[in-house]
C-alpha cells in the first residue's frame, strides 16, 4: 500500500477546499445574476439597484385625490370658488416656501397667512441655529388634488395634496447629511386653505355659524352674498378670506 506524505495530503485537502469555495462562488454568482435578471432585468445587481433608484427618482408619488367628491361640496357652499385659481396659488406658494428655505430668508410669501409665515421662519431659524443648510432645486409640481374638505370651529378647511419632485440635500459642517446632490427625489406635500367664516366662533371653539344682519336668519350657504330669506345683502366679514395656512411634507 502506497504511503503519502503529510505534506501531500495537506496540499490535497487545501486544493479540495479551494475547489469547493470556487464552486460555491460560481453557484452563488449564478443565483445572484438570475435573481438580478428577474427583478431588475440586468446581470449586475448593483446596476439594477442603481436603475431602480433612478426610476424612483423620476416617478411621481401618487396623491390622495378626493377632488371629484369634495369639489361639488365646496362649490355648493361657495358658488364663486375657483378651484384652478386656488390650486395654482397653492402650488406657487409651495415653491416660494421651498425657495425661501433654500435661500435662508423669507421671500415671495407676502400673501401668506401669519401662521404659514411663522412656520417657514421657524424652519429657517432652526437651520441657522444648527448650522445646517437645506437646498432645493429642479422643483416640479406634478399634480395637486383636494384630499379633504371639512368645517370646524368657525372655519372651513380645504386640504390640497401635491406630488412634488426636486433635487434636495442638506449640508452641515461641509458634509451632506440628507438627500442626494446627484439624484432627484419624489415626495408629497399637504397644504391647507382656511376660510375664516366667523372669527368669534374660532376663538370660542364652537361650530361654524353666520346669521343675516337684517333678519337674523341663519346663512346656510357659506359663500352667499344675499340672505335666502329676506333677500338683502349679507355683510362680508373682513377676515372672511381663503388663506393658505400651513404646509407639511407627507
Amino acid at each position: 500500500m502506497q504511503n503519502y506524505s503529510p505534506l501531500l495530503i495537506t496540499a490535497g485537502i487545501i486544493l479540495l477546499i479551494v475547489l469547493g469555495i470556487a464552486a460555491l462562488f460560481l453557484w452563488v454568482r449564478r443565483k445572484v445574476r438570475r435573481f438580478s435578471r428577474q427583478i431588475f432585468g440586468t446581470d449586475s445587481i448593483g446596476e439594477g439597484i442603481s436603475r431602480q433608484q433612478d426610476l424612483l427618482a423620476e416617478t411621481p408619488k401618487s396623491v390622495s385625490s378626493m377632488t371629484r367628491l369634495c369639489l361639488p361640496q365646496i362649490e355648493a357652499d361657495f358658488p364663486g370658488f375657483n378651484y384652478p385659481v386656488f390650486r395654482q396659488k397653492a402650488e406657487n406658494m409651495l415653491r416660494c416656501i421651498l425657495l425661501s428655505i433654500d435661500a435662508g430668508r423669507v421671500q415671495g410669501l407676502e400673501n401668506a397667512s401669519p401662521e404659514l409665515r411663522r412656520q417657514v421662519e421657524t424652519r429657517i431659524e432652526d437651520n441657522r441655529r444648527q448650522g445646517r443648510e437645506e437646498h432645493y432645486g429642479n422643483i416640479v409640481i406634478h399634480q395637486t388634488e383636494i384630499s379633504r374638505y371639512s368645517k370646524e370651529a368657525g372655519k372651513c378647511i380645504i386640504r390640497l395634496q401635491s406630488a412634488v419632485g426636486y433635487r434636495y440635500y442638506a449640508i452641515k459642517d461641509g458634509q451632506t447629511t440628507a438627500g442626494d446632490r446627484e439624484r432627484d427625489a419624489q415626495t408629497k406635500y399637504n397644504m391647507e386653505l382656511h376660510y375664516i367664516q366667523d372669527p368669534s366662533k374660532v376663538r370660542e371653539g364652537s361650530g361654524v355659524g353666520l346669521t343675516c344682519p337684517n333678519c337674523g336668519a341663519p346663512v346656510t350657504n357659506l359663500g352667499a352674498k344675499f340672505c335666502e330669506y329676506c333677500g338683502l345683502g349679507v355683510k362680508e366679514i373682513e377676515d372672511r378670506v381663503w388663506q393658505i395656512n400651513r404646509y407639511e411634507e407627507v
